[in-house]
Parts: C-alpha cells; structure tokens; sequence
C-alpha cells in the first residue's frame, strides 16, 4: 500500500503548482483501492439508467399483494413514469445490490432511482409521489406519520403478506 502522506506536497503554495494532474502511483492505488462495487454500481447505472432515467420498482414476483400492487400503480400511472422489475430476476438481484442490499432479499419493495434507492413505506410513499392524482397529495399527508410508525405497518403486513394474500407458483405479473 502506498503511503498517502509520501504523495502529498511539501505545502498548499507547491500543490498549487506542482499538482496539476496525480501522479500515476495515485491513479494506480485508486484503481486498487476502490472496490468492485464502486466500479460495479457506474456499470449497473450505465445499464439500468443510461438510456432511460424512470425509477426502477423491485417487487417480489411472486407475491399476489406485490403483483396486485404492480398492477395498480401501472393502473395509476398514465405517464408510465416507473419501470418494474421482480426482485427475483437477474436485474432484480442486481439493483438489490447497487441499493446496498442482499440479492436474496425479497422483504421489501425498492424503488431505484438513479442516484438513491427507498425501501420500505418510503418506496411506497415515494411511487404513489409518480401517480395521478390524487396519490401525491396522499403520499404528502402520510409523511406526516413518522417513519418507524409506517415501517412499523409496512413490515406487518410484509410478514404476513404469503399467508393473507397467496402466493403464486411462478412470477405471475404481466410487466412487460
């Protein structure tokens, strides 16, 4: 590892002049540095963001609570102002990871925008924010309801959401 303090200058006068561009050595230990998931998120925002900039929704696939609420924000959503996509999928697993979480969880709805990812209530709130009306006005009175109240229902009912609603065999929601 490369000893940052041999890489600075003598004094702030002599980093005016002498450090128009890093050396290489700097360059290098960036490289080796920063981890994967650093290079890893610029190459899923390239993929999932570059053409298209709507937020993404992540929902479990095979849930009939998720699929029926897929199914009611594309309802709600003339603009089509929200893509989707099942957290069991490849890009699904991928965008779970670029969100800071494990592929394999499937305990919450995400919604990923480009530069910040919501779970929970707050993904809720913040896809009914992308509907018609009157959900945005909605999603304003809910934000008065502290957070660890709304996540606190949230995670209740996504506990339980198998057992009230059903689950389907395979991922069921038309999302194309």
């Amino acid at each position: 590892m490369i000893a940052l303090q041999s890489l600075l200058p003598p004094s702030p006068t002599a980093a005016r002049f002498q450090w128009k561009s890093p050396p290489t050595r700097v360059r290098i230990f960036a490289v080796a540095s920063s981890s994967s998931k650093v290079d890893w998120v610029k190459a899923a925002d390239a993929e999932f963001f570059q053409t298209d900039t709507r937020p993404i929704m992540l929902f479990d696939g095979v849930c009939n609570l998720c699929n029926g609420g897929v199914r009611f924000v594309r309802a709600n959503d003339p603009n089509r102002k929200i893509r989707y996509e099942s957290l069991q999928s490849e890009s699904g697993r991928k965008l779970l990871q670029r969100s800071g979480r494990s592929p394999d969880d499937i305990s919450s709805v995400v919604l990923v925008e480009k530069d910040r990812s919501y779970i929970k209530s707050e993904a809720v709130l913040r896809i009914m924010e992308h509907l018609g009306l009157p959900f945005p006005q909605f999603a304003l009175m809910l934000k008065l309801v502290p957070l660890f109240v709304r996540d606190f229902a949230y995670d209740n009912v996504a506990n339980n959401r198998y057992e009230i609603f059903g689950r389907s065999e395979t991922e069921a929601c038309d999302i194309s």
